[in-house]
């Protein structure tokens, strides 16, 4: 069976940061992939907010960019999924896609987050075309417009204040009739002149045309009465869901499934296996944050064979 030093499961900016500092410490790292290879940000347009790129940078070119610069320095990257893993014991043994085992003196999880979405087939048509479940990523391209926000948690209160200070108008579509943000959240929202509140409303179908969208057909769930909104912008908030669920049996997460990782490092509840990223990260994830995460990630990793 083959062993590595140093195993890294998921290809997004944690996940690559980390093999290029893991790399240049000589540990031999193999990436896997995982099933969407580049991440998240592979379904973002345009990128203006990560440092070195001055005119900005479309998502997959930036994964692009670091997966070359990982590969670089030896890094080997597989396309593939871990399915399974044993972290009883050292080595750490983990199938990929099924069918193959293998070896790992330390393995860092950087499998991200995904967003949440409704589920109508609008939502995919027009991703990254103004449907984003980033404020702060995709906020600055609809400065001075209409834009909807889904959800009624403190995450939608944020991203609707946010995209207040950017744009027109933010609409919050909100499917009860009250907010489930703190108070404070709450306060902030009603307080906001540009926010209009839609309550116990749903979304029927998000509007568009080859350009992206351009509005949103919502029903109130109440009375039945229908109508349309005219907007650029259409952003989920209404929750990620951490890719942790292969690891639950060994490493320690918290209600949500976010893994837990000691102190301002990134070692989880079992030595040698650490985490980085957004499967570790309920609060920033934004993509320089998780590259940070990745680069700690990777130097936890090779102070741990030093002293193993």
């Amino acid at each position: 069976m083959e062993r590595v030093k140093c195993l890294i499961i998921g290809s997004g900016p944690a996940g690559y940061t980390a093999a290029i500092y893991a790399s240049r410490a000589n540990l031999n790292p193999v990436v896997y992939e995982g099933i969407q290879p580049g991440g998240q940000l592979t379904t973002t347009t345009e990128i203006d907010n990560f440092p070195g790129y001055p005119q900005g940078v479309t998502g997959s070119d930036m994964m692009e960019d670091l997966k070359k610069q990982a590969e670089r320095f030896g890094t080997q990257v597989r396309y593939g999924a871990v399915t399974k893993v044993d972290f009883s014991g050292r080595p750490f043994v983990l199938e990929i896609d099924g069918d193959k085992s293998i070896e790992a003196d330390t393995v860092i999880i950087a499998t991200g987050a995904t967003a949440k979405y409704l589920g109508l087939p609008s939502e995919e048509k027009f991703r990254g075309q103004g449907v984003s479940a980033c404020a702060t990523c995709d906020g600055f391209f609809y400065r001075k417009k209409d834009v909807a926000v889904v959800g009624g948690g403190d995450t939608a209160c944020e991203e609707a204040t946010y995209l207040a200070g950017l744009c027109n108008k933010v609409y919050m579509i909100v499917r009860r009739d009250v907010l489930r943000a703190s108070k404070a959240m709450q306060e902030r929202v009603l307080n906001t002149p540009n926010i209009e509140v839609l309550w116990n409303t749903n979304t029927k179908e998000i509007l568009g045309d080859e350009f992206g969208v351009t509005g949103a057909a919502l029903v109130n769930n109440r009375t039945g009465e229908e109508r349309e909104i005219k907007i650029h912008g259409f952003f989920l908030a209404i929750g990620h869901h951490p890719n942790s669920e292969v690891f639950k049996e060994f490493v320690q997460t918290n209600p949500e499934g976010y893994i837990i990782t000691e102190g301002k490092s990134q070692k989880t509840n079992v030595p040698g296996v650490f985490a980085a990223g957004d499967v570790q990260d309920p609060t920033y994830r934004q993509a320089i944050a998780a590259a940070g995460s990745g680069c700690r990630a990777a130097m936890d990793a090779e102070k741990f064979l030093q002293e193993n």
